[in-house]
């Protein structure tokens, strides 16, 4: 396991009780360096959304958890915030909640000349995924091929 995965299940096993506690749900953790910076970021969820007083009350505990823990070796900056109405699905409960709304999927290769694709999402499992498309075509897309797949925003 390498130490960003460390360092991302240790926030997690601090974070979720906070969470529990407010009732709001973990979306994702990940650790990552960007412009010189290591950044620990925590999105978090709940019905109707994230406001910015709920990441301030997270983040302020969070923060004295992580102050106790001090697990991390480097410097970082820690931010908590909403995964975002574009947020990928990455996890089996995304999934699920997402079935049989629109979805957008974007591939590694081209597909017939196309690495977009829309369509509702009818299927998926631990390692592919199927949509329906407009026309009524179903298509199957393997995971490890799918640069993205998040809900289809439609303006």
């Amino acid at each position: 396991m390498s130490k960003h995965e460390i360092y991302e299940n240790r926030a997690t096993e601090l974070l979720e009780p906070i969470l529990a506690d407010m009732d709001f749900e973990l979306v994702d953790v990940e650790y990552v360096k960007e412009g010189g910076n290591w950044y620990l970021r925590s999105y978090i969820d709940k019905p109707g959304g994230i406001t910015v007083n709920d990441c301030e009350a997270v983040s302020r505990i969070f923060n004295e958890k992580l102050d106790e823990a001090d697990f991390i070796e480097e410097s970082y900056i820690m931010e908590v915030s909403s995964p975002g109405l574009d947020r990928p699905l990455k996890k089996e409960k995304d999934f699920k909640r997402s079935l049989g709304k629109k979805v957008e999927i974007r591939t590694y290769r081209a597909i017939e000349k196309e690495k977009e694709f829309y369509g509702i999402l009818c299927a998926y499992d631990d390692n592919s995924v199927t949509i329906e498309t407009e026309g009524g075509q179903q298509m199957n897309f393997l995971k490890k091929d799918m640069a993205l797949i998040r809900l289809a925003l439609d303006f």
